[in-house]
């Protein structure tokens, strides 16, 4: 089994990628220290074409290298927009329309695997 060069991917151009419709999902990352993490996610948004990703707090913005190094150029397909608090950021998707949703290991709440969207709605998904 051979591994794909990033040519073989048959990635969508930058072009392509901001002219194409996105999944009405906004992915917020609060707090996230590891420059590698928020380039995975810029990589992980860039796959399920998001719409854009939220940096909120303490999290590095690009261009930055160490978060170039993992992104694999998705910072340059994915919208992206700094603030300084989550809770700006939360009140800002509320007012567009976004129902919130969290990741978090916490008393009542639901599994992933058993986590259900309403499709007719636009998602914002945070990660702390």
């Amino acid at each position: 089994m051979k591994k794909l060069a990033n040519e073989e991917l048959n990635r969508k151009t930058v072009d392509e990628f901001k002219q194409a419709q996105k999944t009405p999902i906004v992915l917020v990352l609060d707090n996230i220290r590891s420059l590698n993490n928020v380039g995975s996610a810029f990589r992980t948004a860039d796959s399920f074409l998001l719409e854009a990703v939220h940096l909120c707090g303490v999290t590095g913005t690009p261009p930055n290298p160490e978060i170039q190094k993992t992104a694999l150029g998705a910072t340059e397909t994915m919208s992206w927009k700094k603030h300084t608090s989550t809770l700006e950021c939360i009140t800002e998707l509320k007012n567009q329309g976004y129902t919130i949703c969290s990741a978090e290991q916490a008393e009542h709440s639901v599994m992933l695997n058993e986590f259900e969207v309403d499709k007719e709605k636009k998602v914002r998904l945070g990660f702390w």
